[in-house]
């Protein structure tokens, strides 16, 4: 009596459904994260751009140049708190046109950069030294004549 090896047809009844699973996990994570990333870079951009704004406006409004400039440097700190990056280091350049080298006289130009970055989140630290940042910038200019009231009182109107 010679034994033959019985063959059993193999049953693959739910193995669609392991492989679909590691398909998605293997694919799915990478682009949540990218999502998650380009969300966190998007909030950056408008903390930064609203930051040099309201920076600019704060310095025409300062009654000088010393007192602008540190409203201005704790305006940036504000705002980027205010847009939920409270831990986000900024740097603060104020640059002035002006005739007379003072930035507060009806002719001068301000002009406030804000550069800062924001770190990716959840970024592996098998790929790099350390978090991966994404550096931002924006700038705003000022002619302080925007925020000067008018001398005759009656808010500039001409007659």
């Amino acid at each position: 009596m010679s034994r033959r090896p019985i063959s059993r047809a193999r049953d693959e009844t739910g193995s669609a459904l392991v492989e679909f699973s590691w398909l998605a996990i293997i694919l799915l994570v990478p682009l949540i994260w990218l999502v998650i990333s380009v969300f966190e870079v998007q909030r950056g951009a408008f903390a930064t751009s609203a930051a040099a704004r309201a920076a600019g406006r704060a310095y025409a409004l300062a009654p000088d140049d010393v007192t602008g400039e540190a409203r201005a440097r704790a305006v940036v700190a504000q705002v980027l708190a205010d847009q939920g990056s409270p831990g986000q280091k900024a740097r603060v350049r104020i640059t002035c046109a002006a005739p007379a080298g003072d930035c507060h006289v009806g002719t001068a130009v301000i002009t406030v950069r804000v550069r800062s970055g924001v770190d990716l989140p959840f970024f592996p630290a098998i790929l790099g030294n350390g978090a991966a940042s994404f550096s931002l910038g924006a700038s705003h200019t000022v002619p302080i004549g925007q925020y000067v009231e008018s001398a005759t009182g009656d808010g500039g109107a001409e007659p």
